[in-house]
């Protein structure tokens, strides 16, 4: 997927017209659409603006990566004294079989949270 088609893509899941993205970056409508089209490419100062606006990172955006969440949210408490970088790390620290173990563990639990959901 290109720049221009992420843009598009996080846009329409947003909810907004160009115009509303181009007021907040401060450029043509025009300019956007050169953006969505291939035309042009947003400088780096622009896209790091266009990531902030849709919550992603600029990785996601020229698509280096498929994680489109802000970096932020490994910073956020996981359990009290834990925060969701800490989980990650601990996970990476694990052994390939207890990796799997762990995968496996967590979907018993997702199964268990949709029969409880389902009885309520």
């Amino acid at each position: 997927m290109t720049v221009g088609q992420r843009i598009v893509q996080l846009r329409h899941e947003k909810g907004i017209y160009q115009k509303e993205l181009a007021d907040y970056l401060q450029v043509s409508i025009g300019t956007v659409s050169n953006y969505e089209n291939g035309r042009h490419y947003p400088d780096p100062a622009t896209l790091c603006k266009l990531a902030e606006y849709f919550g992603v990172t600029c990785d996601y955006l020229l698509g280096r990566t498929t994680f489109r969440f802000n970096p932020e949210i490994l910073y956020q408490s996981f359990t009290k004294d834990f925060t969701t970088s800490d989980f990650v790390n601990t996970v990476l620290e694990l052994s390939p079989r207890n990796r799997g173990a762990l995968v496996d563990y967590v979907s018993l639990l997702k199964l268990r949270n949709m029969e409880n959901n389902s009885n309520q």
